[in-house]
């Protein structure tokens, strides 16, 4: 199979259709789970300034997460793995109970969580050169390609992720920073936004779901033998490699 960008799909779908994308999104996510893909988690995207401001976009999103995307810290990814990939550093965490009833407000994400971890996403385009629009990227999965969890777990009473700070590096030079308060004032309120979301749509966040939060800081592109590195402030660090 050819794996190459292609143009936008905006002018099919609309721009700003979100009914249409999400539902693009949930056939594509329909036709991987009957070839065999297993869902594990969920990422919230485009909720960080610095990545709208970087993408033309002034919202978030969510997209899916497949067990073929899964890393972990220290691993070697395919660089072919992720078309046109660019890394971002942010809080993920594990759910040990459903978000499917209730209010779903910060009191009860935080109860439902089991623990945070430091975490690489490694974003993706099928649209060439990252000429994307909202409808775009909904559509593509919310850009999702792959993530790297790394090996620290905390509970919620050992960290607070509004007050983490994040700093990633490329090959040794710190190319991206910021902290859990650019991850739409606090990640907890990313997952809050997400759960009610994700129920809207008929599909509530589960327990064991893995959850990327999102962006604490711009993304950057990588290249073949690039080796990313991000530490967050109580919760250590998480790296991958990048094949040649």
């Amino acid at each position: 199979m050819e794996r190459r960008p292609t143009r936008p799909v905006r002018d099919l779908i609309g721009s700003d259709n979100i009914v249409a994308a999400y539902a693009v999104q949930q056939r594509l996510a329909a036709e991987r789970v009957a070839a065999g893909a297993s869902i594990v988690g969920r990422k919230i995207g485009l909720t960080s300034e610095a990545v709208q401001q970087q993408l033309g976009v002034d919202r978030p999103d969510f997209g899916l997460l497949f067990d073929d995307m899964a890393y972990d810290g220290g691993d070697t990814v395919p660089y072919g793995a992720v078309l046109q990939p660019r890394v971002e550093a942010e809080v993920a965490f594990a759910l040990k109970e459903d978000l499917a009833d209730g209010p779903l407000d910060a009191t009860q994400v935080r109860s439902a969580i089991e623990y945070a971890s430091p975490a690489l996403e490694i974003c993706g385009s099928r649209i060439q050169g990252w000429d994307i629009a909202f409808g775009d990227t909904v559509a593509d999965n919310a850009s999702a390609g792959a993530f790297v969890l790394g090996p620290l777990r905390k509970k919620l009473d050992q960290v607070e992720p509004r007050s983490v700070d994040m700093q990633m590096a490329i090959n040794g030079t710190v190319v991206s920073t910021g902290n859990g308060a650019a991850c739409l004032g606090d990640p907890i309120d990313a997952v809050v936004w997400l759960a009610r979301q994700a129920r809207e749509f008929g599909e509530p966040l589960r327990g064991g779901q893995v959850i990327l939060s999102g962006a604490l800081g711009p993304m950057r592109p990588v290249r073949p033998g690039d080796s990313v590195t991000a530490t967050i402030t109580g919760l250590g660090k998480v790296s991958v490699t990048f094949g040649q």
